[in-house]
C-alpha cells in the first residue's frame, strides 16, 4: 500500500494492473481489501485504484473536517487520472454517486452496489440495528458491536451463517473494528453527502443490490435506478449487503462488458 498525505492525516492505497483505471471505494463496514476476489481479473483490462477511506483500513482518521469527494479527486490528481470508471459498495457507492455529482466531467461509468440514499425513512429492522449497535459502543463493548454488524451487514436477514461462504466473518472482523473504533471521528469530521439531482447524471450506471439483503437497500437500489436516467439494475440472488465478497464471480460478470462500454 501507498500513502497520500494532507493537513488531514494521510490515505492509503493500492494500484495494480495496465489499462483504462478502474476505482473501487470500499463499504462502511470494511476496508480495500473486500475487493481482493475480483481484482485479479479486473487488472488483466484495467489500471485497478483501491483505497481506504479517511478512518477505514490503513489510511489515517480525519484530523479536521474533510469531504470524501474531495479526497477522491485528490487521490486521481495525485495518480493523474483525468477521467475513471467507479465502483462504489454501500457507503462507498455513495461517495460514488456524490463523486459523479460534483466532477460529472471525470468519471467514464458508475457501478453502485447496495448504496444508501440521503434521508431515506429506515424500516424498523435498520432502527433497531442502528440502536444495538449504539447501546454496544456506549457501553465499550467493540467486540458486540461488530457482532451486530456482521449479524446485519454480512449474514443478513434472510440466511443463517451456516449460508454464509467460509472465511469472510474472519476477513471482514478486523475492518470491522477498525471502522467501529474511528465510526465517530469520522462521523464528527466528515462533511456528508454532497447531494445533487440524479436525473443529470449522464454517463452508463449499473445498480446493483443483494437479493438478500435489508429491503430498505432493496428499494433505496430501485429508487436509483428509476431515478438516473438509463441506470441498469441486477439483482444478485446468493448475495447480502455485501456483494464482491458474497458473490465475487457473479459481479464480476456483471462489471466485466458494462466496464468495457
Amino acid at each position: 500500500m501507498r500513502t497520500l498525505s494532507d493537513g488531514l492525516g494521510y490515505l492509503s492505497y493500492d494500484v495494480v494492473g495496465d489499462g483504462p483505471p478502474v476505482v473501487l471505494v470500499h463499504a462502511g463496514v470494511a476496508d480495500h481489501r473486500m475487493w481482493d476476489a475480483v481484482v485479479p481479473a479486473l487488472a488483466e483490462r484495467y489500471r485497478v485504484v483501491r483505497y481506504d477511506l479517511r478512518g477505514f483500513g490503513a489510511s489515517a482518521p480525519p484530523a479536521g473536517p474533510f469531504s470524501e469527494t474531495d479526497d477522491l479527486r485528490c487521490l486521481l490528481d495525485h495518480l493523474g487520472h483525468d477521467r475513471v470508471r467507479l465502483v462504489g459498495a454501500s457507503w462507498g457507492g455513495r461517495v460514488a454517486v456524490d463523486f459523479t455529482l460534483t466532477h460529472p466531467d471525470r468519471v467514464h461509468s458508475l457501478a453502485i452496489l447496495a448504496a444508501p440514499w440521503p434521508g431515506y425513512p429506515w424500516s424498523g429492522e435498520m432502527v433497531a440495528y442502528d440502536e444495538a449497535e449504539t447501546a454496544a459502543l456506549e457501553a465499550g463493548d467493540l467486540d458486540a458491536a461488530v457482532r451486530v454488524n456482521l449479524d446485519m451487514w454480512l449474514r443478513g436477514p434472510a440466511r443463517g451463517w451456516d449460508e454464509v461462504p467460509d472465511g469472510l466473518a474472519d476477513r471482514l472482523r478486523g475492518p470491522l473494528r477498525t471502522s467501529l473504533a474511528n465510526q465517530a471521528v469520522v462521523g464528527e469530521y466528515s462533511k456528508g453527502p454532497a447531494g445533487g439531482d440524479l436525473a443529470a447524471v449522464s454517463v452508463p450506471v449499473l445498480v446493483g443490490v443483494g437479493a438478500l439483503d435489508v429491503e430498505d437497500f432493496r428499494d433505496i437500489a430501485r429508487r436509483y435506478a428509476a431515478g438516473i436516467p438509463g441506470a441498469v439494475l441486477v439483482e444478485f440472488p446468493t448475495a447480502a449487503h455485501l456483494v464482491a465478497l458474497d458473490a465475487p464471480a457473479e459481479l464480476l460478470a456483471a462489471l466485466q462488458p458494462f466496464l468495457a462500454r
